[in-house]
């Protein structure tokens, strides 16, 4: 059976790591953005349109719920929460 997180990532979705840019530098997952979740709200605009299928995770998966959330409100309309780096597949 395929993952579905892997499936919407070999699909194109984008993969936004929320933690912070020092967590990023010290491990990620490939090709992943790095969007603070802080900073989440101000810079959506850089994730691409409502319609970007996008793949979000954190340490733990409650920094990429709380990104998710943020996003949907914000017309988003295919948010993942991947939950923890360690979660992601492959990794």
């Amino acid at each position: 059976m395929t993952d579905p997180i892997l499936e919407l990532i070999n699909g194109g979705a984008k993969v936004i790591d929320v933690r912070s840019s020092e967590e990023f530098e010290d491990e990620h997952y490939p090709n992943a953005i790095n969007v603070p979740v802080n900073e989440i709200q101000a810079r959506a605009k850089e994730l691409g349109d409502a319609a970007t299928p996008l793949v979000l995770y954190c340490a733990s998966g409650a920094r990429s719920g709380y990104a998710a959330r943020i996003l949907a409100g914000a017309g988003y309309k295919k948010v993942v929460n991947a939950g923890g780096l360690y979660d992601m597949p492959g990794f």
